[in-house]
């Protein structure tokens, strides 16, 4: 009996001193688990060692759009649905090289105030920006392709009555943008830096020097003018002219799939070299 009793007292004994070791054991991983919140480890942080540079953004610009068709052609195609049908497909080339991310103001029948297209092409921090029309002029007999930069006076007669016919699309956006007087465009393009203006011309010859073999080309192709459009201070900027609704002839092959696509391989053709040439002055 007495045996008996000492044993049940020693397994109560042995019980406690399993549970004081349990509850030790327990309150020493809490305390490590505080300690580790309090003073958490610090790693030293991960270098990524020839870590590819950013893609530049390309910034494409369908003009018109929505209630505002632009040009309409002598058999009755709208310019809205030619440059929105180019701009998908430069989008598409440009993506195909692996080189660019690529941006459109717009890809459907919506329209866009000029200063709207300005601000997404600063939102999107595009490193190029490029607006897409075929127009159309008082004489149908011109045709061909050409490419205008900013400036606060016009190359031409020609390129002034386009860039006041451009920069008037801002009548379909009611009261709160009606368009820019040729004052105001003037100190818009006087505020534009200098490095901006070499990069905008810069894009304008590539885009000549890869129309030429195949793309019909209007007489000194290169040409400036106040376009609001293009008034980014920090974005080189053209707007190209595929060509003009108000020649019939313009106005049939710009509805052809096939000749866009020579325009646009065209237009990719110039955006390599643009980068090209700007990756070898930066270097």
């Amino acid at each position: 009996m007495e045996r008996h009793g000492l044993g049940r007292r020693l397994a109560l004994g042995g019980g406690l001193t399993l549970l004081a070791g349990r509850s030790v054991a327990a309150f020493a991983h809490q305390a490590k688990h505080h300690a580790a919140h309090q003073h958490p480890v610090l790693h030293k942080p991960a270098v990524l060692r020839q870590a590819p540079p950013p893609k530049p953004v390309v910034m494409l610009d369908p003009g018109h759009g929505g209630k505002d068709p632009g040009a309409i052609g002598i058999s009755g195609t709208y310019e809205k649905h030619i440059a929105e049908a180019a701009a998908a497909e430069l989008r598409q080339q440009l993506l195909a090289t692996g080189r660019y991310q690529v941006v459109l103001t717009r890809d459907t029948d919506r329209f866009i105030p000029l200063e709207g297209r300005v601000e997404l092409a600063h939102r999107h921090k595009a490193g190029l920006f490029i607006s897409m029309h075929a127009d159309a002029l008082h004489d149908p007999g011109v045709r061909g392709a050409s490419v205008y930069t900013l400036s606060s006076g016009a190359s031409d007669a020609q390129t002034a009555a386009l860039a006041r016919t451009e920069n008037s699309a801002d009548r379909f956006a009611g009261p709160a943008f009606h368009g820019v007087s040729p004052e105001v465009q003037q100190i818009l393009a006087s505020l534009v830096t200098e490095e901006t203006r070499r990069g905008s011309a810069h894009m304008a010859s590539s885009v000549v020097e890869s129309f030429r073999p195949k793309i019909r080309l209007l007489t000194n192709p290169a040409r400036h003018a106040a376009f609001v459009v293009l008034k980014s201070a920090d974005i080189p900027s053209v707007l190209v002219e595929m060509g003009f609704m108000s020649n019939r002839l313009d106005e049939a092959a710009l509805g052809k799939r096939a000749h866009r696509a020579e325009i646009t391989l065209a237009m990719r053709s110039a955006v390599d070299s643009y980068f090209a040439g700007m990756a070898t002055a930066a270097g």
